[in-house]
């Protein structure tokens, strides 16, 4: 096997442990809510979550990994031999930020950690080579993630306040134990919903990177138009069941967080949260836009809080979760293009 090859296979195999990972970070945002609200016990859910987060491929394209793969960064300016090594930095960048935001029981978005970390790493390969800029980062990619960085969990926090005052609405008359009743098999379905939702979209980051891989590598030829081909379906398929073994694994810190701590849950506001950010995924999955799963479920939990009073918002908690926010694509990039760095001293 050359050295192209074995840089090849390595790559691929850090996009299977990123999308682990992502599923081990982020499977609070699947099951943090149907735990809290005590529908199924921790080792159901992961299992529940983790068999709709693998189906996801029967029901979403691949526009999302198109975005990642080609529609960022602008590969082809980076000189050949650095190519691989710039998709290799973007999954370490976003790897290490996903374990030190797990250390500290933070939910932040993997899907945007692998994006600061893709663009890190190709400004620390131009820098030591020819420091040719011009294109490198498409703007029209990166506007669109920008703007659903606030756009996402602001929509879910809307939906998740307007569907749970419907909900109110609907069941004003009706006691409370029979609401509950109702509610506790209802987050089965709202649960998988989402799950679903959570596997369509962050199942595809690595499957951009993987196939931009291949590209780069020479295993597979580029589209017509020098974009990205149609994503193989063994890609398909391998990114997907990695995100479900990582789910069923649990990221129980941020269960922990997402769950009690943001605001109290019952079973219908499981159901809200849950549905509303169960719709905003699809409709960014639906437009090809790599969204963060855990900005939308977080701000639509808030806003089912917010349906009680303000003060139901533990908005201290809330407000640490958006700090991690800011800092993760810049963070990921520092990490990206400091690997890089190291790795120019390796290489001579």
């Amino acid at each position: 096997m050359d050295a192209t090859t074995t840089l090849a296979v390595a790559i691929i195999l850090a996009a299977l442990i990123f999308n682990f990972a992502n599923g081990w970070h982020d499977a609070a945002n699947s099951i943090a809510t149907i735990v809290s609200t005590r529908v199924l016990r921790p080792g159901l859910a992961v299992v529940w979550a983790a068999a709709f987060n693998f189906i996801a491929f029967l029901v979403f394209g691949t526009g999302v990994a198109k975005t990642v793969g080609e529609g960022l960064v602008d590969v082809t300016r980076v000189t050949e031999d650095w190519r691989l090594w710039v998709l290799l930095s973007a999954l370490v960048g976003a790897i290490v930020w996903d374990v030190i935001t797990w250390y500290f029981g933070l939910p932040s978005s993997s899907s945007h950690a692998l994006a600061g970390g893709f663009a890190g790493g190709a400004i620390a390969a131009q820098f030591i080579t020819d420091g040719a800029y011009a294109g490198l980062l498409r703007a029209g990619g990166w506007i669109r993630i920008l703007v659903f960085i606030v756009l996402s969990p602001l929509l879910g926090m809307v939906l998740g306040f307007l569907f749970m005052v419907a909900l109110m609405w609907v069941f004003r008359r009706s006691r409370p134990d029979r609401v509950d009743h109702i509610f506790r098999k209802g987050q089965l379905v709202s649960a998988a919903a989402y799950s679903l939702g959570h596997g369509g979209n962050d199942a595809q980051n690595s499957m951009g990177i993987m196939t931009a891989v291949l590209v780069a590598g020479g295993f597979l030829a580029s589209a017509p138009d020098g974009g990205l081909p149609d994503i193989p379906l063994w890609v398909v398929l391998s990114a997907h069941a990695a995100i479900a073994l990582g789910t069923m694994t649990g990221g129980w810190r941020i269960v922990h967080t997402l769950g009690s701590r943001i605001t109290r849950l019952k079973p219908v506001h499981g159901f809200a949260a849950e549905t509303a950010g169960a719709v905003t995924l699809a409709m960014n999955t639906a437009l090809g836009i790599p969204v963060s799963t855990t900005h939308t479920i977080t701000g639509a939990i808030v806003g089912v809080g917010a349906t009680r009073r303000l003060s139901a918002v533990r908005w201290g908690v809330a407000r640490r979760v958006v700090w991690a926010w800011v800092f993760t694509v810049p963070m990921s990039a520092l990490v990206a293009a400091g690997f890089v760095l190291v790795v120019r001293l390796f290489r001579g």
